[in-house]
């Protein structure tokens, strides 16, 4: 069942979203309504559509098509302050032991090689509501209950809401840039991924954001991917949001091995490579958000980036990068999804640090041996 978007088990709303849901079986060949609480129904041999109706005794309906869902009656009204009322949803794996059609969940993390997926919404005027994509993961290949971990990925924002816990920098992911929360609700820890402006529809691979968590140290690759889901949660009103289609796959077959390809090396001394280095510096730390833009003339096909913190610094977790201090010498490499970078093209990675004495930025870069310009 879907969790609260904040620890509020004082309140029993915590409580209110532990009911198990209900399959109502069979598969929706036609538009089928679906008022029933937790009701669910399955659309193209493949996905589950759920009204999960978790945090409200308000009526609320949905419209199954095969393809989606829309939401056609929201009477429950949420607090903006608190958790919202429902999350209505489709979605692919294991869920409170509703289990999708044929689905190969849960999996581990290091036997999934890709996750391709796509979704397209329809948004509205005059409600609040985040539109959410969903991925559980836990320690067990757990198929009932709550999961350890919940990535949400906030294509859509609207009302006084924000995520679980606090934010902790930004991430480069999917080709945009996300705004990253991190915190824990009482039940699960939450690590939110928000986009600055609504994204109508987006094609991405959800192991991006799966392989960022990880290098932020929420999980490891024994984890397990449990569900992927994708839907709304309405704090007021509602009617009319859509998930018009949605796909979603999880291929198997091993990891991308860790190590880099060969590298396409500038001649040494010759600048082919530009390094924006931001940050948000606070008493005793910092986060640092690193962007590495090749502007030389060949395709960098895996990339190395060397530089020296300087002293009372102290790297203790990172993302979109594989991050490792020596002393004070930091060398961040590529991962399997960003290691290739056209002439002109860009790619971030970002960690969190520790702080002893004044703040300082580091002095130079280098790109696969070749001193990178700062701007």
């Amino acid at each position: 069942m879907k969790r609260p978007l904040r620890a509020l088990a004082a309140a029993g709303l915590l409580a209110a979203g532990a009911i198990v849901a209900v399959a109502l079986g069979g598969t929706a060949s036609a538009d089928t309504q679906i008022c029933e609480q937790y009701g669910s129904t399955t659309i193209g041999g493949k996905y589950v559509v759920q009204n999960n109706r978790w945090g409200t005794s308000a009526q609320q309906c949905i419209n199954v098509t095969s393809t989606g869902f829309s939401i056609t009656r929201q009477d429950g009204v949420g607090s903006t302050s608190g958790a919202p009322v429902s999350y209505p949803s489709i979605f692919v794996g294991c869920h409170y032991t509703n289990c999708s059609p044929g689905t190969n969940l849960p999996v581990q993390v290091k036997n999934i090689s890709s996750a391709p997926a796509s979704i397209s919404y329809n948004y509205v005027s005059g409600a609040i509501y985040d539109a959410a994509y969903d991925i559980w993961l836990d320690p067990s290949p757990k198929k009932d209950g709550v999961n350890q971990m919940e990535i949400m990925i906030w294509l859509n924002r609207q009302g006084p809401i924000q995520p679980i816990g606090s934010p902790v920098g930004n991430a480069s992911i999917a080709g945009r840039t996300w705004e990253v929360w991190r915190g824990s609700n009482g039940s699960n820890n939450v690590i939110s991924y928000v986009a600055p402006s609504a994204i109508p529809s987006m094609s991405f691979d959800a192991m991006a954001f799966i392989n960022d968590t990880k290098n932020r140290g929420a999980i490891t690759s024994d984890w397990y991917l449990t569900s992927i889901q994708a839907g709304f949660e309405p704090w007021q009103g509602g009617v009319g949001l859509a998930v018009n289609s949605f796909s979603q796959s999880v291929n198997t077959g091993g990891t991308t091995p860790t190590t880099p390809p060969p590298a396409t090396t500038p001649p040494p001394g010759n600048a082919a490579c530009s390094v924006k280095y931001t940050t948000n510096v606070w008493n005793n730390g910092f986060t640092a958000d690193v962007t590495i833009t090749n502007t030389g003339s060949s395709t960098v096909n895996g990339w190395t980036l060397n530089y020296n913190l300087p002293s009372g610094q102290t790297i203790t977790g990172s993302w979109n990068a594989t991050v490792t201090q020596s002393g004070s010498a930091v060398t961040a490499r590529n991962l399997s999804y960003n290691g290739t970078l056209a002439p002109g093209a860009s790619t971030s990675f970002g960690y969190q640090a520790t702080l002893n004495g004044a703040f300082s930025t580091p002095s130079s870069f280098t790109l696969n041996g070749a001193t990178c310009t700062r701007v």
